[in-house]
């Protein structure tokens, strides 16, 4: 049987690498993110694509119904056969009850969602102070500094916010930060919508006796043998 996986947690609680750690160990299925997916999007001209840019694009939210024919295109794709880690998706109970009845109209089902708990403020902490080198590398200026010089770079005329400067010691390398996780903005309404949709959906799979919680403040090896635990007990 395929495993289909939900990986829940908010930002900074390491859901991408812990993908990275499920996809190593399990036949290497695909992580597949519906922010990814919508980013896509954008560089496709079919009809399907066009549809969803003009939604994007007006400010409105895409509706189940598109998100979840989005989700189901990339299902049907080869690489998608031995199981997905959702990231993302479902984000309302519409939504997981279309998965639960793909997923069953497949000969399929869900084998846990893994729900990476974090507190809100250490996953602020995780998100903003984070750096990432080219190779895909992670630091943090509050945590994992170490190998690592890095500094608040003011604007000339003062202009708010300052820059964050991070470089490898033994290299030079100068570490990249992503756009929304400079924003103090950004990262609390990405906090606010795991609160508000997500993590409406923790009973919906507690009901179904899938969701397998692990917490996401211990160290990255800590977390992966937790989940490896998990998932080696569940299939």
């Amino acid at each position: 049987m395929a495993l289909f996986l939900i990986l829940m947690g908010p930002q900074g609680a390491g859901k991408g690498v812990q993908a990275g750690f499920i996809r190593q160990q399990y036949g290497n299925i695909p992580h597949i993110s519906t922010g990814d997916l919508f980013r896509a999007m954008r560089t496709r001209t079919d009809d399907f694509a066009k549809m969803i840019q003009q939604i994007l694009a007006s400010g409105a939210l895409v509706s189940d119904e598109i998100t979840c024919k989005m989700v189901e295109e990339r299902l049907a794709e080869p690489d998608a056969q031995n199981g997905v880690i959702f990231d993302g998706f479902p984000r309302t109970i519409p939504q997981a009850d279309w998965l639960a009845n793909y997923l069953s109209s497949k000969g399929e089902k869900l084998a846990a969602v893994l729900l990476l708990e974090l507190d809100l403020y250490e996953a602020f902490r995780r998100t903003f102070g984070r750096v990432t080198g080219a190779d895909g590398t992670s630091y943090n200026i509050y945590s994992n500094a170490e190998g690592i010089t890095w500094q608040w770079a003011e604007h000339p005329d003062k202009a708010f916010p300052p820059r964050l400067d991070a470089t490898v010691n033994a290299t030079g390398e100068k570490l990249i930060r992503r756009a929304d996780d400079a924003s103090a903005d950004a990262i609390i309404k990405r906090l606010d919508s795991f609160v508000r949709d997500t993590k409406a959906l923790i009973p919906y799979y507690e009901q179904h006796n899938l969701v397998r919680r692990v917490d996401a403040a211990q160290s990255i090896e800590t977390v992966s043998a937790a989940i490896k635990t998990i998932l080696d007990n569940t299939k």
